[in-house]
C-alpha cells in the first residue's frame, strides 16, 4: 500500500493496523530545538482515546505514546521523530463472522477489489484507529508552533450530529470541554445525548459535522494554484477516515450568497493591521492566509459497523445478511474532533516552514 505520507516539509508517515501489535508515525522535517516529551504528546492523545464514556467504542486502549528517535535531552534534534503506540485491547475474534463478507458503507469491498485481500480485524488501515498516530504527530506540530507562533490557538468542536445543529446564538467556547461531544452549545449537547442513546440502543449509528478554527494565523501562509493553504487543509481533513465532505469558511453556502453579501469588507484596525467585517472566506484568499481565523468544517459519515442487519455479499459473490459485532463508535465524529485539530496543526506548521523557506517573511506591508 503506497501513499501513507502527507506534508511538504513537515512530513508525516503513519503506519500500523487496528489489530496489529502497534501503530505510529515517522515525522520528518521537525525543526531542531523544540522542547517536547512523550507526556506533552500524551495530553493530546488522551483527548482522542477510546472508552472514555458510553458514547464511544468501549475498546480500552491507553494510547500510550513512545518516542523512539529524534529527541535528545528533551529537545528535537532535527532528525526524524519516530512515534509508536502499542495496541493492547484487540478482540479480533469479534470479526471472525465477517471475514468473508463486506460491510455496507465500509472500505472492506474497495480494499478487496484493489488488493485482492483485506485485514478484516477491525478494518486494518481503514480503521479510525489509524488516527491515533496523526494525533501524536499533531502534538509534535503543536510543540513546534508554540515556539514559532506563540499566539496561535487551534480549537475543534462539533456543530452538528445527524440533522441536529447547534444554535450559534448560544455558542459558548467554555462548554466545549464540559460535555462528551465537544459541543459549544450546552442545550444541543443535552439533546444529542438523548438522541445518541436511542440510536446506540437500537444498534444504529449517526454522522456529524466538526468545525476546526485556528486563530492567530499570520497572513501569507500558502501559495497560489497548487500549494494553496485551503487545498492542503481540505486534503488533510478529507484524508481522515469516514470524512465525506470539507468546507472552508462559508463553504457550500457561499453559492447562495450575492457578491455584496459574500464580500468581507476591509478596513484598518486600531493595531495598524487590515481587518475584515466578516469571514466568509474562512481566513484564506487565493490560497493564502489573510490573518483572519482559518475556519474548516468536515462531515463524518455514520459508523459502518452496526448491529442492525444489512444485506451484502460474500467474497465469492453470494448474497447474505450481515450484523457487525464488537465495539464501535455510535458517532465516530465525537473522536474526530482531536483528529481534525491535529491535521490543522500539521498543515499550518508545514505551510509556515514552506513560507519561511520561500519568502522568509511577508514582503508586502500595508499602511
Amino acid at each position: 500500500m503506497s501513499f501513507n505520507t502527507f506534508g511538504h516539509i513537515f512530513r508525516v508517515t503513519t503506519w500500523g493496523e487496528s489489530h496489529g501489535p502497534a501503530l505510529g508515525a515517522t515525522v520528518d522535517g521537525v525543526p531542531p530545538g523544540v522542547p517536547v516529551s512523550a507526556e506533552d504528546l500524551q495530553t493530546w492523545l488522551d483527548r482522542r482515546k477510546p472508552g472514555q464514556n458510553k458514547y464511544t467504542t468501549q475498546r480500552r486502549e491507553p494510547d500510550q505514546v513512545e518516542i523512539l528517535s529524534g529527541v535528545f535531552e528533551g529537545q528535537t534534534t532535527g532528525t526524524p521523530v519516530q512515534l509508536m503506540i502499542r495496541n493492547q485491547d484487540q478482540r479480533s475474534k469479534d470479526y471472525s463472522e465477517i471475514a468473508d463478507r463486506f460491510r455496507p458503507g465500509h472500505a472492506d469491498i474497495t480494499y478487496f477489489q484493489k488488493y485482492g485481500l483485506r485485514d478484516y480485524r477491525g478494518g486494518g488501515r481503514s480503521s479510525a484507529r489509524e488516527t491515533a498516530a496523526r494525533v501524536a504527530a499533531g502534538g509534535l506540530a503543536r510543540a513546534a508552533l508554540a515556539q514559532l507562533l506563540p499566539d496561535l490557538r487551534i480549537t475543534g468542536y462539533m456543530v452538528q450530529m445527524g440533522p441536529r445543529k447547534i444554535d450559534r446564538g448560544r455558542f459558548d467556547a467554555a462548554q466545549i470541554e464540559q460535555n462528551p461531544f465537544w459541543c459549544p452549545d450546552a442545550a444541543a449537547a443535552g439533546d444529542w445525548a438523548d438522541y445518541l442513546d436511542t440510536l446506540r440502543k437500537d444498534g444504529n449509528s449517526v454522522g456529524a459535522v466538526i468545525e476546526v478554527t485556528a486563530s492567530g494565523v499570520p497572513a501569507g501562509l500558502g501559495a497560489p494554484i497548487y500549494a494553496k493553504l485551503d487545498t492542503d487543509l481540505a486534503a488533510a481533513m478529507m484524508s481522515i477516515n469516514a470524512v465525506k465532505g470539507v468546507e472552508i469558511g462559508a463553504g457550500m453556502d457561499a453559492a447562495t450568497l450575492t457578491g455584496v453579501e459574500n464580500a468581507d469588507e476591509i478596513f484598518m484596525g486600531n493595531d495598524g493591521k487590515p481587518q475584515m467585517t466578516s469571514n466568509h472566506a474562512g481566513g484564506i484568499l487565493g490560497g493564502i492566509s489573510s490573518g483572519q481565523d482559518v475556519v474548516v468544517r468536515f462531515a463524518v459519515k455514520p459508523t459502518s459497523s452496526i448491529l442492525t442487519p444489512r444485506k451484502t455479499i460474500t467474497t465469492s459473490g453470494q448474497p447474505v445478511e450481515i450484523v457487525t459485532k464488537g465495539r464501535h463508535d455510535p458517532c465516530v465524529g465525537i473522536r474526530a474532533v482531536p483528529v481534525g485539530e491535529a491535521m490543522m496543526a500539521c498543515t499550518l506548521l508545514d505551510h509556515l516552514l514552506l513560507h519561511r523557506g520561500h519568502v522568509g517573511g511577508n514582503r508586502g506591508h500595508i499602511g
